[in-house]
């Protein structure tokens, strides 16, 4: 076999780095699942420590964007990819941009734990439904990069169904913050777990964006998933 060309060297230089991108990109599920898992160790235990070293770590989640938004967007200027790659750099830099959004809502969680004091009024009913809410989106996360790393349109539109269990129990959530009673320490911790709530409904949301972007790179057409989002 014959010495590829010049043409053809830049060619699969060019598969490779975006290969290679794809890749990073799917890491960056793997930090945002380890960060979610210490968040909600974090919030089981009311810990404060462990919350900001979520926090700090989040500078890799960050890094991760960063690093493969700007490979993605260099491709796009040099490479000029038509088709199917450049549907693939278009939803690497949303997936990518969902990735990090994931990030800062469990660092958004974490901010919230030294807000309620050391001792806080904690309702472990309330409690239970925050840490089931966090393996259901945990489980998100793990479904999400299948989806797309396996271009699995059936297990992307899943993810809606999947998003439904977050939902309900986020609206649980929010009826139990009302009935919590007069006490005002009570009520000021479960209005602050309300919004730790919403940061993981959030997230929830963001695994669904990204099976979105799974059909797109399938079928060359957007949409928005049926039902995936509804009315409080």
């Amino acid at each position: 076999m014959g010495e590829l060309s010049v043409s053809g060297k830049i060619r699969v230089q060019y598969q490779e780095e975006l290969n290679n991108l794809e890749s990073q990109a799917m890491g960056g599920f793997d930090l945002v699942s380890r960060s979610l898992s210490r968040t909600m160790e974090a919030v089981e235990n009311q810990d404060v420590e462990l919350a900001q070293i979520v926090i700090a770590d989040d500078d890799q989640v960050d890094g991760r964007y960063l690093e493969v938004h700007q490979g993605l967007i260099t491709l796009l200027a040099t490479q000029s990819p038509v088709a199917t790659d450049l549907r693939l750099i278009s939803a690497l830099l949303h997936v990518i941009k969902n990735i990090e959004r994931m990030g800062d809502q469990c660092v958004n969680i974490c901010k919230l734990l030294p807000l309620v004091g050391n001792e806080p009024p904690v309702d472990t009913e309330m409690i239970k439904r925050i840490l089931s809410m966090g393996r259901h989106v945990q489980e998100q996360i793990v479904q999400a990069r299948h989806a797309f790393g396996d271009r699995d349109v059936d297990l992307a539109l899943d993810l809606v169904r999947q998003d439904d269990h977050v939902d309900r129990l986020n609206k649980e959530c929010f009826a139990l913050a009302i009935e919590i009673g007069d006490d005002i320490d009570r009520r000021e911790w479960a209005m602050t777990m309300l919004l730790a709530a919403r940061a993981l409904e959030r997230m929830g949301d963001n695994t669904v964006d990204v099976g979105e972007q799974v059909a797109f790179i399938v079928t060359g057409l957007f949409r928005e998933f049926e039902d995936a989002s509804h009315p409080m």
